[in-house]
């Protein structure tokens, strides 16, 4: 076999930044994990990964004013970490990963405070699903800072606002559902934004992550907007919070139609808002009335291996209660679940966006200490769908709070091998999701006879 080198990856060590034509340059310098197992590289990925979702949420807490100097060190010391021959020690790889999941608590509990402190605390709010009139701006992502700014923009123009996938739980927010132009929800989980643009008459704006990229057969790129380090190809960026193109083309469009659904959707259960409900829950819970709580959340991917999550909504007893957040929630948050019999509680409660998960974790510390009991044996599964950068870092946050017993799917990340798997089924008893009826069998809590 021929030494030649072949390519730009064999030719140059990204990581030493050298070209290297004679022996060195191999795809594994270039990839960064010069010198280190496969073990090691791929908690390397993990940390990357873990970086870019808590970058996410630093940027939409940072907007809003968040000191976020305590979250941008360990992204910095993180990024440093992962520098070719920095490290090549387990046990230190995972500590690493667990301060990153210490700063992705941190960052989500500063992103709750900046949206409450600036949109004031969620309260359920019942909304129109799939239904719209009149000139209509669709908004997509997770962005509220940019919402109320074009809520602002727009008022008394004659536009109506409908949100998208995780930008649904905005209903929620007092000071954002205060415009009487801000409308119902459209669609469902991001992945379905190409065919519902293309429905859509009227202009879209995607604001963070979760797009799916123009295809060459899309009619709906003129209309499309994005905003800030948010960009598509083909899509018109909005720059300096100025909304005067948008609008225009808004207003010059034909009115929406094709969206009458008669069919609604619930948000806006804050942690803090179900906390003041802390009372009832406990009595419910001490009754037996509550038998369960499981968190079924995460973020949704297309096909029909999500379904495994609405098959584990519907087979859930009346006597437990569903807690979700993130775009995960569109796979059953059609259905009418109801209460807890013998209560008024419901049993579906929608914390909001991802970022918004860290609202299960107070939810059970402030059960832990009401039922003098440690998390890890409160009433609780959690039960993930995983995707993305923010799947990643949510899951790291849950390790840095020691929280066990977690299932995720539907399937692996293909970052992780069969060492880390068996490392974090017997560090956190990780799972894998199966078939959701028998998963359902082991994670229920029996009644006593």
């Amino acid at each position: 076999m021929s030494n030649q080198k072949n390519s730009a990856v064999d030719m140059f060590c990204y990581q030493c930044s050298m070209s290297a034509p004679n022996g060195c340059g191999s795809k594994e310098q270039a990839l960064g994990t010069c010198g280190k197992d496969a073990n090691l590289a791929r908690l390397q990925d993990i940390m990357i990964f873990g970086l870019k979702g808590l970058a996410a949420y630093r940027e939409h807490a940072r907007e809003l004013g968040a000191d976020t100097t305590e979250v941008d060190d360990t992204i910095s010391e993180t990024l440093y970490f992962t520098m070719t021959n920095v490290n090549f020690d387990f046990d230190q790889h995972i500590a690493q990963l667990m301060k990153v999941g210490d700063a992705g608590v941190k960052a989500m509990d500063l992103l709750s405070g900046a949206h409450t402190g600036a949109f004031g605390i969620p309260t359920p709010v019942q909304i129109t699903q799939n239904k719209a009139e009149g000139k209509g701006i669709l908004v997509s992502g997770h962005n509220l800072d940019m919402l109320g700014k074009l809520l602002e923009a727009t008022a008394g123009k004659g536009i109506n606002i409908y949100t998208h996938s995780e930008m649904l739980p905005a209903h929620g927010y007092p000071e954002l559902r205060k415009h009487p132009h801000l409308k119902g929800n459209i669609g469902g989980a991001w992945h379905d934004q190409a065919e519902l643009f293309e429905k859509w008459p009227g202009t879209c704006v995607v604001n963070t992550n979760c797009i799916v990229p123009l295809k060459k057969s899309a009619t709906y790129g003129p209309r499309l907007y994005s905003y800030k380090v948010t960009g598509i190809e083909g899509s018109t960026k909005i720059d300096n919070d100025d909304f005067t193109a948008l609008i225009e083309q808004t207003l010059s469009l034909p009115d929406v139609t094709g969206f009458d659904s008669d069919a609604t959707l619930t948000t806006g259960h804050h942690y803090q808002t179900l906390l003041t409900l802390a009372p009832q829950i406990l009595e419910a819970v001490t009754e037996g009335k509550i038998r369960q709580f499981f968190v079924i959340a995460g973020c949704d991917a297309p096909g029909s291996g999500g379904q495994y999550y609405r098959e584990m909504a519907q087979q859930l007893p009346d006597d437990c209660i569903i807690v979700t957040s993130s775009c995960g929630k569109f796979r059953f948050n059609d259905i009418d679940f109801g209460t807890v019999p013998g209560t008024e509680l419901p049993r579906y409660l929608d914390l909001g966006q991802c970022n918004d998960s860290n609202g299960a974790v107070h939810i059970a510390l402030a059960l832990s200490n009401a039922l003098n009991t440690p998390v890890n044996d409160l009433p609780i599964s959690i039960v993930l769908s995983w995707l993305e950068q923010k799947a990643v870092i949510i899951l790291l946050a849950l390790f840095s709070l020691g929280i066990q017993n977690i299932t995720i799917g539907p399937k692996a990340p293909q970052f992780v091998n069969s060492d880390i798997l068996d490392f974090l089924v017997k560090q956190f008893n990780l799972k894998l999701t199966g078939e959701a009826a028998s998963d359902l069998k082991t994670l229920l809590i029996q009644k006593a006879a």
